[in-house]
C-alpha cells in the first residue's frame, strides 16, 4: 500500500514539471512575437526594416568565398548595413535586440548622431600700442648730488649772513666742484652782495644758478691762466681782464665730406666704461641714419672684442677686430680702410684702458691718433670717458690725456650713482673741456647729451 502511494506522488510531480516547462516556452514565444520593449519602440517609430522575430526569413545560401580570401567569415546584416551607410566617427550606435526561440537576435543597428556643442570663439585681443619711453632727465637721476645742495634750498626766504657763506661753501665742496672753482664762485657772489646787487637768500641762490649756467655754457679763462696755474690756485678769481674766448661746442663733430671717414676715438683709464659708451654712441648714430663701423682697438683686455661685437650685432653695425694682444694702431688702420671701401662714414674706435702716468701707454695712444689721421681718415672727436664717482681724480686724468691726444670733449659716466656731480663744473672751469655726454644709468638709452641749464636746475631745484 505504501509503495502505491509513493508511485502516485512521483507521477504527480512529473506531470507538474511538464506543465511548468510548457508554460515557460509558451511565454517566451509570445514575447518573441512582439512583446519585447525594444521591438515595440521600433514599431512605434514605423521603421520596419526587418521582418518580425517570429517570421524570420530563410537564410540565403552562402555564396562561395573568393579565392583571394580563404576562410573569410560571411558578413552579417549589421556589417552590410554599416558598409552601405558609413557611421561617422564618434557617433553613438542604437541596437534593437529581439528573441527567437529563446535566443537573442540583433534586429537592427542604427547610428545616433549627437549634436556637437557650439564652441564660443574667444574675442581677438588687440595688441597694446607700444609706448615710447622718454629718455631719462637730469632731475630724475641726480638724486644724490641734489641731496648735497639741499641745504641751499633752505636759504630761501632768509637774509645773507656768515652762516650763509659757510653753507654755500660746504655744499659746493661736497659736490666736488673743487676748491679753485668754489673760491672763484664765492668771491664773485661776495662782491655782488657788497655792491647791493644781492640782498637775501633767494637772490643769492638765483645768482649762483646764473653763474653756474654761464660757466658751463661758454669757455672762460681768467687772467689768461694756464691749466697748471689754475690747478695751483693762480688766476682763479675773475678780474678786469676777464676773457670769454668762445661758446662751448657740445655737439659731436662730424665732417659731411664724401671722401672723409670720420674717426671718433674713445680714451680713458681702466673701468670707466669706454666699451659700453662706444656701443651706446653707435646705437645713437645708427638711429640718426649714419653708417657706422666699430674698431675693437682694445686688444689687451680679455673679452673686450666679444663685448664690442655684441654691441655691433645689437645696433646693426659692422666691426673690425684684431688678434688678442695685437697692435691697436693696426686695427684702427684696417677699420678706416674697410670703412672707405664699404662706404661707412663713421668709425668708432675703442682703445685699451691705460694709466695716464704710464709714458709708454700714452705714447701708444698718440700713435693710434696719428694712424687714424691718415687719409681718408680724419679724427673729428677724441672723447675722454671719465667715471663721475672718481671726483677730482678725474680732473687729473683729463689734464694728462688732453696733453697727449688733444681731447675734444668729455663723456661723464655713472653720474646717477654719485654725489660728486660738481666735477662737471670743475672740468669746464679748469680745463675748458665741454662735457658732451653724461651717463644716467645702465640702459642703452641712458647716455644723453649734457644740458647745462637742466643740470644746474636739477641741482638747485
Amino acid at each position: 500500500m505504501i509503495a502505491l502511494w509513493i508511485a502516485l506522488g512521483l507521477v504527480a510531480v512529473a506531470v507538474l514539471a511538464t506543465g511548468t516547462v510548457g508554460y515557460v516556452r509558451s511565454s517566451r514565444r509570445q514575447q518573441g512575437a512582439g512583446s519585447h520593449p525594444q521591438t515595440a519602440r521600433r514599431r512605434a517609430r514605423g521603421t520596419a526594416t526587418s521582418p518580425p522575430a517570429t517570421t524570420r526569413p530563410a537564410t540565403p545560401a552562402t555564396p562561395p568565398l573568393p579565392p583571394s580570401t580563404p576562410g573569410a567569415r560571411p558578413a552579417s546584416p549589421a556589417s552590410e548595413a554599416s558598409q552601405e551607410e558609413p557611421v561617422e566617427r564618434g557617433a553613438r550606435l542604437e541596437v534593437a535586440i529581439g528573441v527567437e526561440e529563446g535566443v537573442p537576435v540583433i534586429e537592427s543597428v542604427a547610428p545616433v548622431l549627437e549634436v556637437a556643442p557650439v564652441l564660443e570663439v574667444a574675442p581677438v585681443l588687440e595688441e597694446a600700442p607700444v609706448l615710447e619711453v622718454a629718455p631719462p632727465t637730469l632731475r630724475e637721476r641726480l638724486g644724490r648730488t641734489r641731496g648735497v645742495f639741499a641745504g641751499l634750498r633752505s636759504l630761501r626766504g632768509k637774509g645773507v649772513d656768515p652762516a650763509t657763506w659757510d653753507e654755500l661753501e660746504e655744499s659746493l665742496l661736497r659736490a666736488d666742484v673743487g676748491v679753485t672753482t668754489t673760491d672763484a664762485l664765492l668771491d664773485d657772489l661776495r662782491r655782488r652782495v657788497r655792491d647791493k646787487e644781492i640782498g637775501n637768500g633767494d637772490q643769492l641762490v638765483e645768482a649762483l644758478r646764473g653763474d653756474l649756467v654761464d660757466l658751463l655754457s661758454i669757455e672762460q679763462r681768467w687772467d689768461g691762466a694756464t691749466d697748471a696755474e689754475l690747478a695751483s690756485g693762480g688766476g682763479a678769481a675773475p678780474g678786469a681782464d676777464f676773457e670769454v674766448v668762445e661758446p662751448v661746442e657740445r655737439g659731436l663733430r662730424f665732417d659731411d665730406a664724401e671722401s672723409v671717414v670720420n674717426v671718433w676715438l674713445f680714451v680713458g683709464v681702466n673701468g670707466v666704461g669706454k666699451t659700453t659708451t662706444v656701443g651706446k654712441v653707435a646705437r645713437q648714430q645708427v638711429a640718426a641714419g649714419r653708417s657706422v663701423l666699430l674698431a675693437a682697438g682694445d686688444t689687451f683686455r680679455a673679452a673686450a672684442g666679444e663685448q664690442l661685437a655684441m654691441w655691433a650685432e645689437r645696433v646693426g653695425a659692422e666691426i673690425v677686430r684684431g688678434a688678442e694682444g695685437g697692435d691697436p694702431s693696426a686695427v684702427v688702420f684696417d677699420a678706416v680702410q674697410r670703412a672707405a671701401a664699404r662706404g661707412n662714414s663713421l668709425v668708432l674706435a675703442d682703445t685699451a684702458g691705460r694709466l695716464h702716468t704710464k709714458v709708454n701707454l700714452v705714447e701708444e695712444l698718440k700713435k693710434i691718433r696719428r694712424v687714424a689721421e691718415r687719409p681718408p681718415g680724419r679724427v673729428t672727436e677724441v672723447l675722454l670717458v671719465l667715471d663721475a664717482t672718481t671726483g677730482q681724480n678725474g680732473l687729473v686724468q683729463a689734464r694728462q690725456f688732453t696733453e697727449a691726444v688733444e681731447v675734444s670733449g668729455v663723456v661723464l659716466t655713472k653720474l646717477d650713482g654719485t654725489a660728486k656731480g660738481g666735477i662737471v663744473v670743475a672740468i669746464q672751469r679748469e680745463l675748458g673741456l665741454p662735457v658732451k655726454l653724461v651717463g644716467l644709468g645702465e640702459g642703452a638709452d641712458d647716455l644723453v647729451p649734457f644740458d647745462p641749464t637742466g643740470f644746474v636746475g636739477a641741482l638747485l631745484g
